[in-house]
């Protein structure tokens, strides 16, 4: 890998906002932005450029295949509106075009994506709106902000809020984007979990599986007394606590639920040596209940040598062919020197 790619990528992580950088002192850790610098006051319609990104693989452009996934295309984005960045999910509609996507700054990304044929070329329609908390007011005044997480239940629409260890859902038959939050009950133990490795990860599982009716909601870094990783049964028949066995210092960082009842997990890694690493697990959702560890197979992993970045969304949809499509987005926390990211993969059974 070049040099110039090496050391770009280097800046990158260490400038990200991971929680894994805090082995560093706080010396060498950038100071936090202020919650409402990159955030909006109104809804409006931005511009958003896409770059096409050629290949997955930067030392074999011809590879395709990673893991269980097959690659189909990425986009560099990029906008002359100063809050656009920092996108820590997405969700998209059945046909993998209309999507709901959100800053770590409390800010909604709408719009669709641009295809052509299997391939990603741009995005349009995009606007970008505050969050807007209970009393109708941006949850940025509130001091509200990290909002890492999103799950959807139909037009209910669940954002996790790291740093204060909060969910809030979004009726959007009432308005869409300009939806005022209620506040969701959620276990007293949630309010416990670590300082800016709290809530990473929710799904919503739906009718006709199990846990149907259940929100799963899993912690970045809040670890149990083995070392494993903290998640929630919220609702639904069997509401708990269970955990996720942590391997290779992996942290969660999203998750996403297939059609066949299988957990996909995204999770990251960083380290001085080697940078950012980013892998996918695969968990049966029949595994999942309160009082147990649940573990699964890396079906993708993925480094340096690839196209990553600071990869912090995941989620899924099938195509008219049947194909399971898998879209990652990556939060640049509004730096220079990383980027945002779109990528889509075929998930090959």
């Amino acid at each position: 890998m070049p040099a110039r790619l090496t050391r770009r990528r280097f800046l990158a992580s260490t400038a990200a906002g991971l929680s894994v950088v805090a082995v560093a002192s706080r010396a060498q850790v950038p100071k936090p932005l202020p919650p409402d610098e990159f955030s909006v006051p109104a809804p409006v319609a931005i511009e958003v450029h896409a770059r096409p990104i050629a290949w997955f693989d930067n030392s074999d452009h011809d590879r395709v295949r990673f893991g269980s996934l097959e690659f189909r295309s990425g986009l560099v984005l990029t906008s002359s509106f100063r809050a656009f960045g920092g996108l820590s999910g997405l969700r998209f509609d059945a046909r993998g075009e209309r999507f709901i996507s959100f800053s770590d700054k409390g800010t909604w990304f709408t719009g669709r994506i641009v295809y052509q044929g299997r391939s990603m070329t741009g995005l349009a329609d995009v606007e970008a709106s505050p969050m807007l908390g209970p009393d109708g007011k941006p949850i940025t005044s509130r001091g509200w902000f990290d909002s890492e997480s999103i799950a959807l239940d139909g037009q209910q629409v669940y954002i996790g809020l790291e740093r204060v260890n909060k969910v809030l859902r979004f009726d959007f038959s009432k308005g869409s984007t300009r939806a005022s939050a209620e506040e969701v009950p959620m276990p007293p133990a949630v309010r416990k979990l670590p300082f800016n490795k709290g809530l990473e990860a929710l799904v919503m599982v739906p009718k006709g599986l199990p846990l149907a009716g259940t929100l799963i909601a899993m912690s970045e870094r809040g670890l149990d007394a083995e070392g494993n990783l903290i998640a929630f049964l919220v609702g639904g028949r069997t509401p708990g606590q269970f955990a996720i066995r942590r391997t290779d210092k992996f942290d969660i960082s999203d998750a996403v639920l297939l059609p066949s009842g299988d957990l996909l997990i995204l999770e990251r890694k960083f380290s001085w040596l080697s940078g950012i690493g980013i892998r996918i697990r695969r968990i049966p959702l029949k595994s999942v209940m309160p009082n147990v560890t649940v573990d699964g197979p890396a079906i993708f992993e993925a480094d340096l040598g690839d196209e990553i970045d600071n990869m912090e969304g995941i989620d899924a949809h099938v195509t008219p062919e049947g194909d399971t499509v898998l879209t990652m987005v990556s939060d640049d926390n509004f730096s220079m020197i990383q980027r945002t990211l779109l990528l889509q993969f075929t998930l090959v059974e």
